[in-house]
């Protein structure tokens, strides 16, 4: 079972988290990889520390890849890697950079 800690889950507001089997074209330009590359996670959506106002919305989206994760890892890493995906793009929403992450070694 992938959970997230309790503090996390009480925050996550109006986001909507998926698992789709590849990403698209336009999932992989929005994720900011090359067209060829695999993706294994993506958010959309305005993150917690831009949001004003932010009633009536449609909720952030957070996309996990299976494909991907499957061509990049065995079986018994599968887990790990998943949850590592998760909080990354959890952390997203929160309004963590890619450039903060890698800094934090995440």
């Amino acid at each position: 079972m992938l959970a997230l800690p309790p503090e996390f889950t009480a925050q996550m507001d109006n986001v909507e988290v998926m698992v789709r089997r590849e990403p698209t074209d336009a999932d992989r330009l929005a994720g900011d990889v090359g067209l060829e590359d695999d993706l294994f996670g993506l958010y959309t959506g305005t993150p917690l520390t831009e949001r004003g106002d932010y009633g009536m919305m449609l909720p952030d989206r957070i996309v996990i890849f299976q494909g991907p994760h499957e061509r990049a890892f065995a079986p018994s890493q599968m887990a790990a890697e998943v949850r590592r995906t998760v909080h990354h793009e959890v952390a997203h929403h929160f309004g963590m950079s890619d450039e903060r992450l890698d800094a934090l070694g995440r």
